[in-house]
């Protein structure tokens, strides 16, 4: 969410920007929100002038009173309780000014950063760097579902039985496999000076929209009924919730938090939710990262966590590159993102595997997370970046490990979470 004084002063900036977004439909809000801070100020302004007033008078009935001018001082609280009506009205009004302008606050785009490449949406991204030499074997790679059967490591079959499309149940090797890497990440990320932290899995609908935009929530989570809770449908939900309303000392900063949890998300209108495999799945898990931090410290952050991605997964033995997501492809409350996708023998092209964003101070003007600095106190800024999620994690580390006797080698980081296994064989 934008800061109304910025909006006020900046107008054809933010215009500008949600055209960058190819959002047009949302251009009428900007005039629509100056006019409506324009008469929050001007009820504002009425009000103070009337509190003013009736504190005067109030004053003035107190003198009466002790002058033992009771008939004065009645017809002089009259005045009061006319004033006393009109202020009511004002209040009430100003309440439904301020609801008015919020609501329209809350769909306008953050401004991106400059440095992102304009684009309608994830076909005009930009690949930034490759990581590791893209091979692709002299045999067929199967499916990766087919990989998984190999090892009688999948059932969907069943999965289907008991929840329906987009769930599985892993088994044996690929089930250690898919808890092996979470356990890697995990102490990858501690090694790199990350706290870990397991979170809640579920949080309130004043955190849920704090941390992002009306469209993803809908596309997204899944509601508790009749209680106020979301099942999270990433950790960064409830690790970016942890500090609302908050105020962090400067000299506590920057925050660096890995965690891991379960994730479930409605995948609402995606495609390929029907389609076989553990692609795009309702529930799957996850370790995440987190950084809060000083608004000059963002960038450096910024670049510092994706690259922690793409060094876990080059030290798999996994080829990734990089990917600058266009203005059209970043969610509203995103001042920059980058996707990192591995790389699948089986398709011979990259595949989306996790996400790094910069969210500026969006998320903290709305969670109210603030630093406590020797100016002042001031907005933070929070950045979420994605360490691995097994389910694409998988299909990547298997086809990149696979031999051609069906086999799968473990590359040496991975062997002391696996037993010391430095290889796979499949029972059929």
């Amino acid at each position: 969410m934008l800061d109304i004084k910025f909006l006020r002063e900046n107008p054809d900036v933010v215009k500008q920007n949600i055209k960058n977004k190819f959002q047009e439909g949302k251009l009428a809000l900007v005039d629509e929100v100056i006019e409506l801070d324009r008469q929050n100020r001007e009820i504002k302004g009425e009000l103070q002038s009337l509190q003013a007033d009736r504190n005067k008078i109030s004053k003035e009935i107190g003198k009466l009173m002790g002058q033992g001018k009771k008939e004065e001082a009645e017809e002089v609280k009259k005045k009061v309780a006319a004033s006393g009506a009109r202020i009511a009205e004002l209040s009430a009004k100003e309440k439904e000014v301020e609801e008015e302008i919020k609501k329209r606050m809350m769909v306008i785009p953050q401004i991106i950063d400059p440095s992102v490449p304009i684009g309608k949406d994830d076909s005009e991204n930009v690949e930034i760097e490759k990581f590791g030499e893209p091979v692709v074997p002299d045999f067929d790679i199967p499916y990766h579902t087919e990989i998984m059967e190999r090892f009688n490591g999948i059932d969907m079959d069943a999965a289907g039985r008991v929840a329906g499309n987009g769930f599985y149940y892993l088994m044996g090797d690929i089930a250690r496999l898919h808890s092996a890497v979470i356990s890697y990440a995990r102490d990858f990320m501690i090694d790199r000076g990350f706290t870990y932290c397991i979170p809640p899995f579920m949080i309130r609908s004043e955190v849920v929209t704090g941390v992002m935009s009306f469209a993803e929530m809908e596309a997204m989570m899944y509601k508790i009924e009749g209680e106020d809770l979301y099942l999270i449908g990433t950790s960064e939900h409830s690790m970016i919730g942890k500090f609302i309303d908050q105020i962090i000392q400067e000299d506590q900063l920057p925050q660096t938090l890995t965690s891991y949890s379960p994730c479930f998300r409605k995948e609402k209108g995606a495609h390929g939710i029907e389609e076989r495999g553990v692609y795009r799945i309702h529930q799957f898990e996850k370790q995440e990262m987190i950084v809060v931090c000083k608004p000059e410290d963002s960038k450096y952050w910024y670049d510092q966590m994706w690259k922690n991605t793409v060094d876990l997964f080059r030290s798999l033995d996994v080829p990734v590159r990089t990917l600058e997501c266009c203005s059209g492809d970043l969610a509203d409350l995103k001042v920059k993102s980058c996707d990192v996708e591995a790389w699948s023998p089986r398709q011979k092209k990259y595949f989306e595997v996790g996400s790094c964003s910069n969210l500026g101070d969006a998320q903290a003007r709305r969670l109210k997370i603030r630093i406590n600095g020797k100016d002042g106190k001031y907005l933070a800024h929070t950045l979420n970046n994605t360490v691995v999620a097994p389910p694409r994690m998988l299909i990547a580390f298997l086809e990149n490990n696979l031999q051609e006797d069906g086999s799968v080698k473990i590359p040496a980081a991975l062997r002391p979470y696996m037993g010391g296994k430095e290889i796979l064989v499949p029972v059929k």
